[in-house]
């Protein structure tokens, strides 16, 4: 396994890394294009919730092996306001932001492992994986 990567996300020039980083070490376990298209989608939306409400966070970046297989964990957090109603915002067309509301539904059904917590105040973590078949 290769060590955890880290990009910091407070620009939106950090956005554009996180999606490179994601695609190079998925790209490791030989995902298809199609698939690396995917996963670098799926960080660009939590990447771009993370500047959008919180201003600036993380995103971790892994490969892993359980079992037989391999795949990408993804980690993005931020300590920002968090989300209030973890359910209304993972409903396609759910915004506070007058955004489409697309981004965390959309994101979880791109990866294979989707799973989000969030606590007023404190900020919100979202882990993501995407498994080689």
């Amino acid at each position: 396994m290769t060590e955890e990567l880290t990009v910091p996300i407070r620009s939106e020039a950090d956005l554009v890394t996180a999606r490179l980083r994601g695609r190079e070490i998925a790209s490791v376990l030989h995902f298809s294009s199609s698939e690396l298209t995917l996963i670098a989608t799926a960080i660009s939306e939590v990447t771009r919730n993370i500047l959008t409400y919180a201003g600036s966070g993380e995103l971790s970046l892994r490969l892993i092996q359980q079992a037989q297989k391999m795949g990408v964990l993804i980690v993005a957090r931020d300590h920002g306001p968090g989300i209030a109603d973890l359910a209304a915002a993972m409903q396609d067309g759910y915004s506070t932001s007058g955004s489409l509301g697309l981004g965390l539904p959309g994101s979880k059904r791109l990866m294979d492992e989707f799973a989000i917590a969030s606590e007023v105040g404190q900020g919100t973590t979202v882990t993501m994986t995407k498994w080689k078949l």
